[in-house]
C-alpha cells in the first residue's frame, strides 16, 4: 500500500470520521481508523461499533492495499503539518510510514481484515432533505435529550417523517423539545426512530446549512446518512418514545408575551445566584410586568425586571433556569410566547405566532 496525498485533503477526511472514535477502547481495532488505498481514492473509516462514518478523498495512489492505524495520532500528525504540506504514506511490514518534507513518522499498525463494519443497510424507505432542514431541526431540540438515563429511549431524539413532515422531538422527562419542517415526503405511512445521542452529536458537526439534499435511508434497526463523499450509519434505539403529544398543554389562560433575546439575557444573569444543584429561577408575573428571581445557599440573590405583554391572572411560577434558557435559544423569532396555566403545571414556550417549535418546561418548587 503506497499513496501521496495533500496535508489538506487528509485532514478533512480525518475530521469527517475523527469524532466516532472514542478514547478509551475495550478492542484495540476501534482506537485505529481504517485507511483503503483503490483506484477511486483513499478511503477512511471509523466505528464503536454503534456508529460508523466513512468517507473517501481524492490521492495519488502508487500501490492499492488497506490498513488500521491508530486515530488520534494520524490525526494529531496531520494537524500539526504546514498547511501546503503533502504526505507521502507506505505500509512496509505491518508498520505505516509517514513522510512530508524533512518530517518522518512510522506508526503501529492493526490488519484491515480485524476491522468491524456494521452490517449492511437493508433499506426499508429513504427520503431527502434539504441539509439546512435537517440541521435546523437537530439543533432547536437536540439540548432536551436525557444524559444516561435508565429509560434508556429517552437518551436519543425521535424523528417522525410524515407526508407533510418532518419532526424532532427530545424529552429527558422535565422538559420537552419539538419541531417541525414542513415539505412533501415521499411516505404513505409514519415513520419513527430513535437516534442515539453520539450519533445526533456527530450528525450536527457533519451538516452543513445549506441547501443540498441530503438521503437518508432507513431500514428495522439503522439509519444511513449519504453526505457526499461521507456515509454516516447507525443503529438505532429498540425502545417506544413516550407518546409526547399528550405532554404539550393545550393553551393555558395567561400568556406571556415579550422580548426574547433580552429576557434570554436577563435569565442569564439572574441564573449567576441561582442554587447550582437545582437552578431554580421565580417568575412573578403581573400588571405586564415580569419580575425574575433567583437565591442560593450562601443567601446571595438576583432580581431582574421587565416589561412584558401579559393576558392573566397574576401568578407565581419556578423553573429551572437552564432549561428555560435553551428553549429560548432554540427559538430565532424576535417575539415569544409563553403559555401558563396554573403554578403546578407545565409552561409552553413558541414563537410568537408559530407552532413550528414548541418548548415544554415542567415547574419547580421553590
Amino acid at each position: 500500500m503506497k499513496f501521496q496525498i495533500p496535508r489538506n485533503e487528509m485532514l478533512k477526511g480525518l475530521q469527517a470520521v475523527i469524532g466516532v472514535v472514542e478514547r478509551r477502547q475495550t478492542m484495540p481495532i476501534l482506537s485505529n481508523l481504517l485507511l483503503k488505498a483503490s483506484k477511486d481514492g483513499l478511503t477512511l473509516a471509523g466505528t464503536d461499533l454503534e456508529l460508523e462514518l466513512v468517507t473517501r478523498v481524492p490521492a495519488s495512489i502508487k500501490q492499492e492495499g488497506a490498513t488500521t492505524v491508530p486515530a488520534r495520532k494520524l490525526f494529531d500528525i496531520c494537524r500539526g503539518l504546514p498547511e501546503d504540506a503533502d504526505i507521502k504514506c507506505e505500509l512496509k511490514d505491518q508498520r505505516m510510514t509517514l513522510s512530508s518534507g524533512r518530517s518522518r513518522f512510522i506508526l503501529s499498525t492493526l490488519n484491515a481484515e480485524e476491522f468491524p463494519f456494521l452490517e449492511d443497510v437493508k433499506e426499508n424507505k429513504s427520503i431527502s432533505v434539504p441539509k439546512h432542514a435537517l440541521k435546523q431541526l437537530l439543533d432547536r431540540t437536540h439540548f432536551a435529550m436525557a444524559h444516561q438515563d435508565v429509560r434508556y429511549y429517552l437518551n436519543g431524539l425521535l424523528l417522525v417523517v410524515r407526508k407533510d413532515r418532518m419532526r424532532a422531538v427530545a424529552t429527558d422527562g422535565h422538559r420537552l423539545a419539538l419541531c417541525d419542517a414542513t415539505g412533501s415526503l415521499p411516505v404513505t405511512e409514519e415513520l419513527q426512530v430513535i437516534v442515539p445521542r453520539k450519533a445526533i452529536t456527530e450528525l450536527q458537526r457533519l451538516l452543513e446549512p445549506n441547501d443540498e439534499e441530503v438521503k437518508l435511508s432507513f431500514s428495522s434497526n439503522h439509519l444511513q446518512v449519504s453526505l457526499g463523499d461521507t456515509q454516516f450509519t447507525t443503529k438505532l434505539i429498540d425502545g417506544r418514545f413516550p407518546d409526547y403529544e399528550k405532554v404539550i398543554p393545550s393553551t393555558g389562560d395567561k400568556r406571556l408575551t415579550g422580548d426574547r433575546e433580552l429576557i434570554r439575557l436577563a435569565l442569564s444573569r439572574t441564573a449567576i445566584l441561582s442554587n447550582e444543584k437545582f437552578r431554580g429561577v421565580r417568575l412573578s408575573i403581573k400588571d405586564n410586568k415580569l419580575k425574575l428571581q433567583a437565591q442560593n445557599p450562601e443567601h446571595e440573590e438576583a432580581e431582574e425586571e421587565l416589561e412584558v405583554t401579559y393576558d392573566g391572572e397574576p401568578i407565581e411560577i419556578g423553573f429551572n433556569v437552564t432549561y428555560l434558557m435553551d428553549a429560548l435559544s432554540g427559538l430565532e423569532s424576535e417575539s415569544f410566547t409563553l403559555d401558563l396555566t396554573g403554578p403546578d403545571a407545565s409552561g409552553l414556550i413558541k414563537e410568537k405566532g408559530s407552532d413550528a417549535c414548541q418548548y415544554v418546561v415542567m415547574p419547580m418548587r421553590l
